[in-house]
């Protein structure tokens, strides 16, 4: 079997080169959003809390991110933020209903 050839010092320096920040900027907020996203829907691995940690640093992100991806990963996020309070909503414990009879003290 051929073993997978490690690269060179020179290919390396060359990836690194290429490898420009508002890349990776770029990709970690489409990432955060997706993971917010995957943990509003996915059965078995819903988690609001997480949900809200990778939304709250998608927002801070966004000032990064270059200029022409900001409407579709705006998009994506706004998307992403109705899920949530959907979400929210609809997991909040409904008040019991009110007596209609008075009794002292309420």
């Amino acid at each position: 079997m051929n073993e997978p050839q490690q690269p060179t010092e020179e290919q390396l320096l060359e990836a690194l080169r290429q490898i420009k920040t508002e890349d990776v900027v770029l990709q970690t907020v489409a990432t955060l959003v997706n993971l917010a996203g995957q943990k509003l829907s996915v059965e078995g691995a819903k988690d609001p809390v997480e949900a809200q940690k990778a939304i709250d640093a998608a927002k801070q992100m966004m000032p990064l991110v270059p200029q022409e991806a900001v409407g579709p990963i705006q998009n994506a996020l706004d998307q992403v933020q109705m899920l949530f309070a959907k979400e929210s909503q609809d997991a909040a414990p409904t008040p019991p209903p009110q007596s209609k009879i008075w009794t002292p003290g309420s």
